[in-house]
């Protein structure tokens, strides 16, 4: 049986209250990781694993969104701009992963064994995630 995701335990769920009320009482500057750290009384690995909680959680619970840039560090419920600026910077990010995971594996495995329907399925299926964000990407 597959090990429950730490993020999803109710530790990691306190850590992520912890670093949502830290980040409020921040409003509206950010805080580096090592602030956030020092601010929330957790330490290195529980501030990450809280992170990633507060991001698997923030839509559900209709918590405002969390950002991070490398100048403000995290912050929770920026404006507008600070939003769409940190989303086509993701966006870039993993269309830039995705490219060279294409380039670099997914390709020449479908050239080296041209048959293979998983490569063949692969390859279009990546193509047309690639399009997409390529698409949102460079959207005005």
């Amino acid at each position: 049986m597959p090990r429950a995701s730490r993020r999803r335990g109710d530790a990691a769920r306190r850590h992520a209250d912890t670093i949502r009320f830290v980040l409020f009482e921040a409003r509206p500057a950010g805080l580096l990781f090592p602030q956030l750290t020092r601010a929330s009384g957790l330490s290195a690995s529980q501030t990450r694993s809280g992170l990633a909680a507060l991001k698997d959680q923030a839509e559900e619970k209709g918590w405002p969104p969390l950002i991070w840039t490398r100048a403000d560090g995290y912050q929770l419920g920026a404006e507008r701009p600070a939003l769409q600026a940190y989303e086509r910077a993701v966006l870039k990010e993993k269309l830039t992963e995705l490219r060279r995971f294409l380039a670099g594996t997914v390709g020449p495995h479908a050239r080296a064994h041209p048959g293979d329907k998983w490569a063949k399925y692969i390859v279009a299926q990546l193509n047309s995630i690639e399009s997409t964000l390529d698409m949102i990407h460079t959207h005005p």
